[in-house]
């Protein structure tokens, strides 16, 4: 859904056996990310279902085993999908994109600082969906921590048009699919060069009968 509608990501993929873990962090390049993805987990790093800055075939396999014990340990009755493996992405500035749906207003996208700093400052800002790369551009202002974006103090700038971009397109995603009721990309990795979803939950719920939706077709640009 995220490559559709041109959220980039890091590249990934799922491995169900250590074997194949190895094989897909050595086609991605060490070091990588292992993150659970289990229908019974939702917080991976609760359950000990995320790995970070591995760097080789034999940490990779040992925490393919891991992940799984911790996961058994957390919940017994769990059913894993598998272990995603995934590109590291770090530098850059931690900020969150998400939406949500409120039964008052709908759809409403969210913007603020992200990684642990979004529970802990709640510096985040709102807007209805679907909206324009000038609201989009609004709220990268809206935060406390606006001018941290900028580059204060000479930390280099995330990138506006970046950052914009993608939440005009979390907008356009919710907008598109009403059944979509929460949207979380946490951390957005966001430097001069652009941004990148390190993490994206969708939630989906039940289509109410009377919300009839005719599907668009997406722009390879989207």
């Amino acid at each position: 859904m995220c490559q559709e509608y041109g959220i980039a990501t890091p590249g990934e993929g799922l491995a169900t056996s250590a074997d194949e873990a190895v094989r897909l962090a050595e086609e991605l390049g060490f070091p990588v990310v292992m993150k659970i993805v289990s229908p019974d987990i939702l917080h991976k790093t609760d359950a000990g279902g995320v790995l970070v800055g591995l760097k080789n075939a034999e940490e990779v396999a040992s925490g393919y085993e891991r992940i799984l014990a911790n996961a058994s340990a957390y919940n017994p009755q769990v059913t894993v999908d598998g272990i995603q493996i995934q590109q590291l992405v770090s530098g850059g500035h931690e900020v969150i994109i998400g939406a949500v749906t409120d039964p008052t207003f709908g759809k409403i996208v969210a913007f603020g600082l992200g990684g642990v700093l979004v529970e802990v400052l709640k510096d985040v800002t709102f807007r209805l969906a679907p909206l324009s790369g000038d609201d989009a551009l609004g709220m990268l202002d809206d935060i406390r921590a606006a001018e941290v974006l900028r580059g204060a103090r000479g930390a280099r700038p995330a990138s506006r048009q970046a950052l914009a971009t993608m939440i005009e397109r979390v907008g356009a995603l919710v907008g598109d699919f009403p059944e979509i009721t929460e949207v979380d990309l946490n951390p957005v990795f966001a430097g001069p060069d652009g941004a990148v979803a390190a993490d994206v939950r969708i939630l989906i719920g039940e289509l109410p009968q009377e919300k009839a939706r005719i599907p668009r077709r997406r722009s390879s640009s989207r």
